[in-house]
């Protein structure tokens, strides 16, 4: 029997995140981009409140890919580290120090654990690292 996997593909804007987690989907997968997510519930708050809902509505939408029998990726910065924790599989795409929006660089947390830290751009090998952990049970 499958067990479905929730993906976390986080880290600062800029990191790849999006990118990468393209080059990560296989069939059987939803995918959900924050960029997507925020433009289709018109939601552009990016105060800590706003923040927290985003981050539980991307949690959500793995949630019902999981009740649905589908694997899925969540791609979005994820800044606080107690809302990464229910995710299956966490990437942490750490291949900047910075980005260019200094309000997300300073409540960023880095992660107290994580499955997979992608340091750099050769990250093929992961990727087929990963695809073999999501098919584990």
């Amino acid at each position: 029997m499958v067990t479905f996997k929730r993906i976390l593909v986080f880290g600062l804007p800029g990191s790849g995140k999006t990118t990468f987690s393209k080059k990560l989907l296989i069939a059987n997968m939803d995918y959900y981009n924050a960029n997507v997510i925020r433009k289709k519930f018109d939601d552009w708050n990016f105060s800590i409140a706003g923040r927290k809902l985003q981050s539980a509505r991307m949690l959500s939408m793995t949630v019902d890919s999981k009740m649905n029998r589908r694997h899925s990726i969540a791609d979005f910065v994820a800044p606080f580290d107690k809302n990464r924790q229910s995710y299956d599989i966490k990437i942490w795409m750490n291949t900047i120090s910075e980005s260019k929006y200094k309000d997300t660089n300073e409540i960023f947390e880095k992660p107290k654990t994580c499955n997979f830290e992608i340091k750099d751009y050769n990250y093929d090998n992961i990727i087929k690292e990963i695809h073999n952990e999501i098919k584990k049970k």
